[in-house]
């Protein structure tokens, strides 16, 4: 799961950065940005969007449930350690994923936005 979401974490961090600056790529993103905001496109992503913070969600509480056992026992064992360790890299990676969506849905508006200005601001 990890390297999956590893992978989408850097496809996302590349599609910000194309979008920061101006290339030829830009608009074809935006194109397919807009594209995908038509139809059946937002719902899809909502959906998928609900499923990773259900994800998120249920790593965080496995945490803290390690976190409880810790408190009760004093001592963490091995086992639990990597456990833990694994839960809260998945719990940041699952969160920086969502909040980079959120980031590029952002910066399409913002680029929409002013292309927007620039059309009205030429006639």
């Amino acid at each position: 799961m990890i390297q999956v979401v590893l992978k989408l974490v850097l496809a996302e961090m590349a599609l910000i950065l194309a979008l920061l600056f101006k290339n030829p790529l830009r608009n074809l993103i935006v194109k397919g940005l807009d594209r995908l905001k038509q139809g059946r496109g937002p719902l899809v992503a909502k959906s998928v969007a609900a499923t990773m913070l259900v994800v998120f969600a249920s790593a965080l509480y496995n945490a803290a449930a390690i976190r409880g056992r810790m408190a009760e026992g004093g001592i963490l064992n091995q086992t639990d350690e990597i456990l833990m360790a694994y839960r809260l890299l998945e719990t940041y990676t699952i969160g920086f994923s969502l909040f980079l969506g959120l980031i590029i849905d952002r910066i399409h508006n913002y680029i929409r936005e002013l292309h927007r200005l620039r059309t009205t601001l030429e006639e």
